[in-house]
């Protein structure tokens, strides 16, 4: 079995623990709210099949690519879609198993159109599960690389990211066993008044912007235009792999 393979199986046992499930359904809430009002033509999630983050979006071309499965196999450090040809790309924990995270981000930058927008999911090293033993070895199995927020930041900043967004959750101590985590329900209702950085899992919406441009409602195309290319992808209504909406 390979490195790669063995992180992956790593990542689906997590995401079958106490932890796991309770960080799951966070992140699925905030990706839902987040993608139900963005319009455009093109959306990729990269990676994280268990997560359906496009779910709630009514795009008409929506992908999950995976260097695994999924509707399109591809590196993410490589993809296969023209420069700016996107419209939304989701990365939940995309950059965390990256051998180069930076790289990775700059080739999501490549992809999106001008004001398109770039969703990331990531685990907070500044948290109760940071700083915890058994959050560790949970790195270890999965083979993620902790990305800090500020750390982020500073790099959607070089790429000309405008950051919209940002929110922390999932203020439960890491407990391994479920009862455990519903007693400690009372700290993500003031984790955000209380601690509010100090969250398990942070999560960004972002902004691609291009000094010297200014677009007014959707990039369509008209006379003397065309639409940004993409790669020939099947069509969302001949396909099963992102369930339906």
């Amino acid at each position: 079995m390979t490195a790669q393979e063995d992180a992956i199986l790593g990542v689906a046992s997590w995401l079958e623990s106490p932890r796991g499930r309770y960080l799951l359904a966070w992140e699925q809430a905030r990706l839902d709210q987040a993608v139900a009002d963005l319009f455009g033509f093109h959306a990729v999630q990269l990676g994280w099949p268990a997560l359906e983050g496009l779910r709630a979006n009514r795009m008409p071309n929506r992908w999950l690519a995976d260097e695994s499965a999924g509707d399109l196999h591809c590196s993410f450090d490589a993809l296969p879609f023209s420069n700016d040809s996107l419209d939304l790309l989701v990365l939940p924990h995309t950059l965390e198993t990256a051998p180069d995270p930076h790289h990775r981000l700059a080739e999501a930058a490549r992809v999106l159109r001008p004001e398109g927008r770039l969703l990331l999911l990531g685990l907070n090293p500044a948290s109760l599960w940071g700083l915890h033993p058994q959050q560790w070895r949970d790195n270890r199995a999965t083979g993620r690389e902790r990305i800090g927020y500020r750390r982020l930041r500073d790099w959607l900043r070089l790429l000309s990211f405008d950051v919209t967004q940002a929110q922390f959750g999932c203020y439960r101590p890491p407990w391994s066993r479920a009862p455990w985590l519903e007693a400690w329900q009372f700290m993500d209702r003031h984790g955000p008044t209380w601690w509010p950085v100090f969250g398990a899992v942070y999560f960004i919406q972002a902004v691609k912007r291009v000094h010297g441009m200014r677009l007014v409602g959707l990039a369509r195309s008209g006379p003397g235009r065309r639409p940004a290319a993409a790669v020939a992808l099947p069509s969302r209504s001949s396909r099963e792999g992102i369930r339906k909406s």
